[in-house]
């Protein structure tokens, strides 16, 4: 059984009011990319619901994790973006940008989708299929994760090539999508900062107005606690 990995319960707990403000502006993110998602959808005649999307997934993977191709069930399987849905990889719910993949590997590949700029891959997604373990620091956990998987080095290179390979394959069958990508990574990024940085500026002003007026009527602070600082 591996060792289990050790954090930092002090940073975690200093974080967790700080990461709320970034959980609501990431949720009003997704929300846009999705309403984006549906407009393009409709414009194409696409539909991800459609039962010849589905079987396009199942001919391609065979009901496997498209990046470590393990069997897929109802215990670990996950709809999984290969460009992520966030603002730095501007990803879309749309054909050719969902597949079904295990939980593990969704949960690692959010690593390389959380990286301002990345390194070994223009895509989220590939960057993730590129952690061989012959390019990264040796403290690399994602190179751990594939390590972990293919000890053999000659053999985790193959299967990674074939898996990027295979999911290439797939959106390449899509060209809707694959036409627009480009502008896409070029230009929505800068829109979804944009609406990152306002949404986390509205709440800190609504919040504390809101705050104050309760704070002012509630029974729960002593006065004193509740009176502004003398500026003297």
């Amino acid at each position: 059984m591996p060792e289990l990995e050790q954090f930092d319960a002090g940073w975690q707990l200093r974080t967790a009011t700080r990461r709320a403000k970034s959980d609501v502006a990431n949720k009003l993110v997704s929300m846009f990319l999705h309403m984006l998602s549906r407009k393009l959808c409709e414009a194409w005649q696409l539909k991800i619901e459609d039962e010849s999307y589905l079987a396009k997934v199942e001919e391609i993977f065979e009901n496997r994790c498209p990046y470590c191709r393990a069997v897929l069930n109802k215990t670990n399987v996950i709809v999984e973006h290969p460009d992520g849905m966030n603002r730095l990889r501007a990803g879309l719910h749309v054909p050719g940008n969902v597949l079904l993949a295990c939980r593990p590997c969704n949960s690692e590949k959010r690593r390389d989708d959380s990286l301002r700029a990345l390194t070994l891959a223009q895509t989220g997604w590939e960057s993730f299929l590129s952690h061989d373990g012959t390019r990264c620091d040796p403290s690399c956990r994602t190179c751990a994760y594939w390590k972990q998987l293919w000890p053999d080095l000659d053999l985790r290179k193959s299967e990674l090539q074939q898996n990027t390979a295979r999911i290439s394959q797939f959106r390449a069958t899509y060209s809707e999508f694959e036409r627009v990508l480009p502008y896409l990574k070029e230009h929505l990024p800068h829109y979804l900062a944009i609406l990152y940085k306002d949404c986390q500026t509205f709440a800190d002003s609504r919040i504390e107005s809101l705050m104050r007026e309760f704070l002012e009527k509630a029974p729960i602070i002593p006065d004193h606690d509740r009176r502004p600082a003398d500026p003297t």
